[in-house]
């Protein structure tokens, strides 16, 4: 049975979390929920710890980084987190794992799996070994230089494609298409995962593993069975662009900024 902590200071994100560890194929009991620095600090000092932390960084009262500041977390952490740029490639590099918001359950199985496939000695070094307080100042830093173009090759020549000229991405059997304004497809040489990190998300949005889509180029959301969402785009594209219940909600919000 693997323990864990929840610290999240919005009710519903606690709720949601609780849910999704149910779904997964690990027997999980949550042992705590806590809300605050202050909280959770104290709560590791008059507790032993569990395998898991889910932590979310922005807390009612400030940074969650400062908890490590004030007391030696002897967990596995999974970040829960809205931020989605320099902190995230650090928390990679230090090898912590990390879980956009709203969390999907495949992600939430994957970190799982991953706390299976290290060495808990191991995650407490390269915990110990993390300046949070630069992480910190990442995520307060300046902002990320996205992508403006893609080389793109053509036969036996190539030409730069602008990104505000690209409509959507898809993947279809390992491979990433970028499709233009005028409907032409052209392959680009990044995983639809890591493309992301490459693009300004007021601009883009990861919809599902398969679509990447530019705002510019929906033209209506309908509603779809079971909480679900169809997108309807412009230019259109061959396959339905179906938006999950899981991520309906950040959806919404990212259109309404």
């Amino acid at each position: 049975m693997i323990k864990v902590i929840i610290i999240e200071d919005e009710l519903p994100a606690q709720r949601l979390l609780k849910e999704t560890l149910q779904e997964i194929n690990f027997e999980t009991n949550v042992i705590g929920c806590l809300n605050s620095i202050k909280s959770a600090v104290e709560w590791f000092q008059n507790n032993p710890h569990p395998h898991i932390v889910l932590l979310d960084i922005q807390l009612s009262d400030g940074l969650s980084f400062e908890i490590f500041k004030q007391v030696k977390v002897e967990s596995a952490i999974i970040f829960t987190t809205a931020y989605d740029e320099y902190a995230i490639q650090a928390f990679k590099v230090n090898s912590i794992d990390y879980l956009l918001k709203p969390v999907e359950k495949d992600e939430l199985r994957s970190a799982f799996e991953k706390y299976h496939n290290y060495n808990k000695k191991y995650i407490q070094e390269q915990n110990s070994n993390i300046d949070f307080s630069e992480l910190a100042s990442l995520i307060k830093g300046e902002k990320t230089e996205y992508r403006k173009r893609f080389l793109i090759h053509s036969n036996e020549s190539f030409f730069h494609l602008p990104v505000e000229d690209i409509a959507l991405f898809y993947s279809m059997r390992g491979v990433t298409f970028a499709v233009t304004f005028e409907k032409r497809e052209y392959p680009v040489n990044f995983s639809l995962e890591n493309l992301k990190d490459h693009l300004q998300p007021d601009n883009f949005f990861k919809l599902n593993r398969q679509f990447i889509v530019n705002i510019d180029a929906i033209k209506r959301v309908h509603a779809y069975f079971n909480g679900k969402l169809k997108i309807e785009m412009q230019p259109s594209h061959s396959e339905d662009i179906i938006i999950g219940k899981d991520k309906a909600a950040s959806f919404k919000r990212w259109l309404d900024r």
